[in-house]
């Protein structure tokens, strides 16, 4: 016997001695030299051997020993089964206190040992001593309290896991990321954690909780309960992301010098997500789930259905007037300008509303909703691999239906969307943006009912183009050359004064969208913004 063990049970031996040392109180029976079943008040030393023997017998882990010496064995024997096999739980140091008459209350210094992790758990509780129905044999009274105070009233020990394994998540080139270092990524990591954490491999930490007993006849956990003890430590699995911790790093700084400034960063030719951030660490992830009004960044898609239409053609004469009516409201241009004479693509360079609303009487209610379906996939159901908004473009109705067309009314966008939409502008393909690779998790990704008109694409890419070098975006991309698009926008919104800005932007095969809450005019808030990352991404 281990030096542990022998001090241990020390109190045992003592016990045990005193036991046959009142071996001789019993009488004996004349006929057939029989005990007779033992009657009157319990003596201190039965009280004290009945507790000793099933102490003793539990701190040495023979559940069958301990549950003989109770009153009911059977059910003892299940309750103690319970404690190890379900609750993975060891008593490893039984100490008896004072008793008061038949009662002992003792300590328990148990530990819990499950799915790898360990930790002790200490507790205090007590038995009661009662003869045996019978022989009147001093034995333990049965109940769940004598394992556990908590037991009892429909209640059992439960070990299982604590939410989900934690994910070691890295970019593109294997590169961990730190989320202290990269604070926007703290709940993009989390999201990744609780989608990810056991596919990536994981092990979650882990807790003991005392719950009702699920109902008869099911082998369901009920969710609710008390923790008595947590282990929250797991074993991280490594997950791959598509981000890139260099525009990561360019985005955070960018967003840290501005209030209230979300970006998200997208390659157009694959829909990978390089950069994700936010001003807020706290709240709304506005750049994946914000439920904003995009302002005119919309017109990238109602421009593709204009052109689609027959209804614009960059280099013909279109009408931007100061105001235009419809519906019974009147919608008016930012200084109330106008472009007497222009051409589609002067309208479209400036963000001429009217150029739009003036063209709502030509369209079906349902024609812009499906052009944002079908074409740039909003709505589709994007399994991005963590929580985010896919955009929506409801159908709307007169005065509504003319609003939707610059960005207002229902429409409801985030960086994301916005993002994925000048990326589908730029190459005239859908590609549905994601932060895993599917190959993961053998999901299927959102896909469009059909890519954009050719001749439709050629125009809109012109039309961005222009934008980016001689109109509204001209001024934040003065820094970047060669293939590049860009729309401003700048979205009203009730009982706010200044309206949020928006940009949305390409520059090769790197496509951004911000928005600045309050911001103003989105070619001066999030246009220099957007730039910055995109110049910064580009000299990786």
């Amino acid at each position: 016997m281990s030096g542990e063990r022998r001090r241990r049970h020390l109190w045992i031996a003592g016990a045990a001695a005193l036991g046959l040392a009142g071996a001789g109180i019993g009488a004996w029976s004349a006929f057939g030299g029989e005990e007779a079943p033992r009657t009157g008040p319990l003596s201190a030393s039965e009280v004290r051997s009945a507790a000793d023997g099933f102490l003793g017998a539990w701190a040495d882990g023979d559940t069958g020993a301990a549950a003989d010496r109770t009153d009911d064995a059977r059910a003892a024997g299940a309750a103690l089964r319970d404690y190890k096999e379900r609750a993975h739980l060891a008593a490893r140091e039984l100490r008896p206190g004072a008793r008061a008459g038949a009662r002992v209350p003792f300590s328990v210094r148990a530990e819990f040992a499950y799915e790898g992790a360990r930790a002790p758990l200490t507790y205090g509780t007590a038995l009661t001593v009662v003869r045996r129905a019978g022989d009147g044999k001093p034995v333990v009274r049965w109940e769940p309290r004598v394992l556990h105070p908590g037991l009892g009233q429909g209640k059992r020990l439960v070990a299982r896991p604590a939410g989900a394994a934690p994910v070691l998540a890295v970019d593109r080139s294997g590169q961990a990321l730190d989320t202290r270092a990269l604070p926007s990524l703290g709940p993009v990591v989390d999201g990744l954690r609780r989608t990810y954490g056991k596919t990536a491999g994981g092990r979650p930490g882990v807790e003991l909780r005392l719950v009702p007993r699920a109902a008869a006849g099911t082998d369901a956990e009920p969710p609710n309960g008390t923790a008595l003890l947590t282990v929250p430590e797991g074993a991280p699995g490594r997950l791959r992301t598509t981000l890139d911790a260099r525009v990561q790093k360019a985005a955070e700084r960018e967003v840290a010098r501005r209030t209230d400034a979300s970006i998200v960063v997208l390659k157009p030719s694959t829909g990978e997500i390089l950069a994700v951030a936010n001003s807020r660490t706290e709240g709304p992830n506005t750049a994946l789930e914000g439920r904003l009004a995009p302002g005119s960044t919309m017109k990238m898609i109602t421009g593709s259905l204009l052109l689609e239409k027959k209804l614009a053609d960059p280099d013909k004469p279109h009408p931007c007037p100061k105001t235009a009516s419809y519906g019974g409201w009147q919608f008016h241009n930012v200084d109330d300008f106008d472009i007497p004479g222009g051409t589609f693509r002067a309208d479209f360079a400036a963000s001429c509303n009217t150029a739009f609303i003036t063209q709502a009487g030509k369209l079906a209610d349902e024609d812009l909703s499906r052009q944002a379906r079908d074409v740039f996939g909003i709505g589709a159901h994007w399994s991005v691999g963590v929580a985010a908004f896919d955009g929506a473009v409801p159908v709307e109705h007169a005065a509504s239906k003319a609003a939707s067309l610059i960005g207002q009314g229902g429409v409801r966008m985030n960086p994301l969307t916005m993002a994925s939409v000048v990326s589908t502008a730029r190459t005239g393909r859908f590609g549905q943006p994601y932060l895993v690779a599917p190959s993961v998790d053998h999901r299927t990704l959102a896909s469009a009912r059909r890519t954009l008109d050719a001749a439709a694409h050629a125009q809109l890419r012109d039309l961005l183009h222009t934008t980016a070098t001689s109109g509204s975006a001209a001024g934040p991309m003065a820094g970047l050359s060669g293939d590049i698009g860009a729309k401003t926008g700048s979205a009203e919104v009730t009982g706010q004064k200044e309206p949020n800005g928006w940009f949305a932007a390409w520059h090769g095969d790197l496509a951004a969208a911000a928005v600045m809450l309050r911001g103003g005019r989105g070619g001066e808030s999030s246009g220099p913004l957007v730039a910055a990352v995109l110049q910064a991404a580009d000299g990786r």
